[in-house]
């Protein structure tokens, strides 16, 4: 009951704004949404990461997915020597240790009811 109280003072806010234009000006707008970065991202989270992301507030494994996702395409080059291959490859796993220990972290704080 308390929920939809809440849900229609919030709609009746977005049809509010949508009629003096507030939406009209926002970054991206008529550009498809990358939803990219949420695959790896356990499907529990996805809303927080989300509005975390929306408000320039990224958390560490956000920020470590991008660096991941970076070196990946990094060694996709055929012009790489064998040397900064290896150290590519090196760095990578240090990041998904990185980020796999981060997301275990999280997992290890997280609140039932």
């Amino acid at each position: 009951m308390m929920y939809d109280i809440f849900a229609k003072i919030a709609l009746g806010k977005i049809e509010e704004a949508i009629k003096n234009g507030e939406f009209d000006n926002l970054p991206g707008k008529g550009k498809p949404v990358n939803l990219d970065y949420l695959d790896l991202i356990p499907p529990e989270m996805r809303p927080a990461y989300t509005v975390l992301r929306n408000s320039g507030c990224l958390p560490e494994e956000v920020d470590l997915l991008k660096e991941i996702a970076s070196l990946k395409q990094e060694l996709k080059s055929d012009s790489l020597g064998e040397e900064k291959k290896k150290a590519l490859i090196k760095k990578l796993r240090e990041l998904e240790l990185k980020y796999n220990l981060a997301i275990e972290r999280t997992k290890g704080t997280k609140r039932f009811r």
